[in-house]
């Protein structure tokens, strides 16, 4: 008899694209929870996960599995009631707020930003400043020049042409500032309110909108309520069956390429599992995916000092990381969110039936030892990609039902296996 190779399910195992999510009551501080070991945890890893949070100076950390509390933790004299800054996190809640506003009719994306801010918002001449439309706010791709003395100065002197708007990506806090008095002036609320009545009400979050020392407006919350706004967005905009932004055009917009130049990044919103990606003050564009070890389908909401909201449809996850910079001077921006994933993703230890995928798909996958190949046992069409961990395709294909053969080198992959009935996502090890 051929010797199996054992197969580890990544993360939270294989899961279903239509899981049934929980949300907790609203302004409560109940909220069910799932035991880690049912997940094929183990309790060292918990350990070895909190270490490295800690060493990494973290606040306060979660992971919910559809929409329940997987694992919790906080730091120090920090508690579940403690509040924390989002920084550039907040620009992916802003962006869900301008599709909402744009649904309720105060503006397009399509509208000249003069409409709001009047002439002479910028240094660019009249027709230059024309050009730069609110969907541009939201993309960065204003064209307004981002390496100036002073990239948070919000003063039209500061803001001066450097393309066209729509023809070059530059992460940029001025401009997006800005956006929020776009908001202000179309809606006739201030941030507070529209947030308040549109998001916080609807979810049971607790949060508030403040400036800080560089003129930008930043929003505070506890780690919970970033936990809410993450299920809120793994459900597409919708709170428990309450509607919260039914324009789902826009919604699919935010969350995938809104520009040709930077196409990990939507409408506020870092996109992972591209083909490549630029970052902050940069531009270079880098191949690969933004998150090697994350989910390739996650959507990454990233702040200044490593605030970090991840959420991930395809293995039913919300991960919330608050607290002080975690200490990667000098490394790429996105180093510590690998670092963190690649600790996330040891979790499993006790695979959820060795090479078995969901009830829900019916398929089975398994390694053959020494001979480099996987043996993939279907009872319904399947389509399988298969990733190196650095997220380059190496092998794809739709099979029928049956058994079928795929040979790969050695080495560790993901595979992700879509089936009538969802999508399964699994790490597997061929020897």
């Amino acid at each position: 008899m051929k010797k199996i190779a054992a197969l580890f399910l990544i993360v939270l195992g294989s899961v279903s694209a239509n899981a049934q999510l929980y949300f907790p009551p609203k302004f409560s501080p109940v909220w069910d929870t799932v035991n880690p070991q049912s997940l094929g945890w183990c309790n060292d890893k918990l350990d070895t996960l909190a270490d490295f949070l800690q060493t990494h100076n973290t606040k306060g950390f979660i992971i919910l599995k559809d929409g329940k509390i997987a694992y919790e933790k906080y730091f120090g004299t920090f508690t579940q009631d403690s509040l924390w800054y989002w920084a550039s996190a907040g620009k992916s809640l802003f962006g869900f707020l301008a599709g909402r506003a744009q649904e309720l009719g105060y503006f397009t994306l399509d509208d000249t930003v003069i409409t709001y801010l009047g002439s002479g918002w910028t240094n660019c001449t009249p027709a230059q400043e024309e050009k730069i439309l609110v969907r541009h706010m939201l993309s960065m791709t204003t064209g307004l020049k981002d390496n100036v003395a002073n990239p948070n100065c919000q003063l039209p002197a500061c803001l001066q042409y450097q393309a066209d708007a729509g023809t070059r990506w530059a992460y940029h806090n001025a401009p997006y500032t800005l956006s929020h008095q776009v908001l202000e002036n179309a809606t006739g609320q201030t941030m507070q309110q529209f947030t308040t009545q549109h998001v916080l009400q609807k979810t049971g979050m607790v949060g508030a909108w403040f400036t800080d020392a560089q003129t930008n407006e930043i929003f505070g919350s506890r780690t919970r309520d970033m936990a809410r706004f993450g299920l809120l967005i793994q459900n597409e905009g919708v709170w428990a069956g309450d509607t919260l932004l039914a324009d789902t055009a826009f919604f699919n917009q935010m969350i995938n390429t809104s520009q040709q130049q930077n196409l990990s990044y939507g409408y506020l919103w870092w996109l992972n599992g591209k083909q490549s990606y630029m970052v902050p003050q940069s531009q270079l564009v880098l191949p690969g995916y933004l998150i090697p070890n994350a989910p390739a389908d996650a959507w990454c909401a990233l702040g200044k000092n490593d605030q970090k909201l991840y959420v991930s449809q395809s293995t039913g996850l919300v991960v919330v990381r608050l607290g002080n910079d975690a200490g990667n001077p000098g490394l790429a921006p996105t180093i510590f969110d690998n670092l963190l994933w690649a600790e996330i993703n040891k979790l499993i230890c006790n695979p959820v039936g060795i090479g078995e995928t969901a009830a829900k798909i019916k398929v089975k996958i398994w390694a053959l030892a020494g001979e480099q190949t996987l043996v993939l046992e279907t009872e319904e069409p399947i389509h399988i990609e298969i990733y190196s961990l650095s997220g380059q395709l190496v092998f794809t294909s739709d099979f029928d039902a049956g058994k079928h053969f795929i040979a790969l080198p050695a080495g560790v992959f993901i595979a992700k296996l879509h089936g009538i009935n969802g999508l399964s996502v699994l790490k597997v090890r061929v020897d």
